[in-house]
């Protein structure tokens, strides 16, 4: 799974994703749905074994088979999602993985990105044994919805 920008462009953030989004895609997240049904600004590739569904959010195509994450309603009272970005913080990612740099919104989506993985990562170490992958699989989806490869 190889880093999808440059590493010159992003290492000076800390931002260092360990899934691109063609990866997180093929593997299964957001139930199929987050970008409901519209994908074309992104390239085809990413798509080509894409876990998506047609008609709306679909629990079976995430890899772990549960929901992980708040609703796109709860993003927004959170102030999580931006005027640059409406679906939010995948939305963000693959828009940067295609070469978009916006300060600002680069470093506020890196330290959310910065904050999420150590705290669900010590969880899942704390409270699994290894290679149990069952064991906090809520945590393990949520991981793979941020870029982190939740098969640690």
């Amino acid at each position: 799974m190889a880093f999808p920008v440059p590493v010159s462009a992003s290492t000076d953030l800390g931002f260092t994703p360990e899934l691109t989004p063609g990866d997180m895609l093929e593997m299964g997240v957001f139930g199929g749905w987050y970008f409901e049904g519209d994908s074309s600004e992104y390239p085809s590739r990413w798509f080509s074994k894409a876990r998506l569904s047609g008609r709306g959010f679909d629990v079976s195509l995430n890899y772990f088979g549960v929901t992980a994450g708040l609703s796109r309603e709860a993003w927004q009272r959170k102030g999580w999602i931006t005027p640059h970005d409406p679906l939010g913080w995948f939305q963000w990612y693959c828009r940067y993985a295609l070469g978009r740099r916006i300060p600002d919104l680069d470093r506020f989506q890196i330290r959310r990105w910065k904050a999420f993985g150590p705290r669900h990562r010590g969880a899942i170490r704390a409270n699994c044994e290894c290679m149990d992958f069952d064991c906090r699989r809520r945590q393990r989806q949520a991981l793979l919805q941020w870029a982190y490869d939740p098969i640690f």
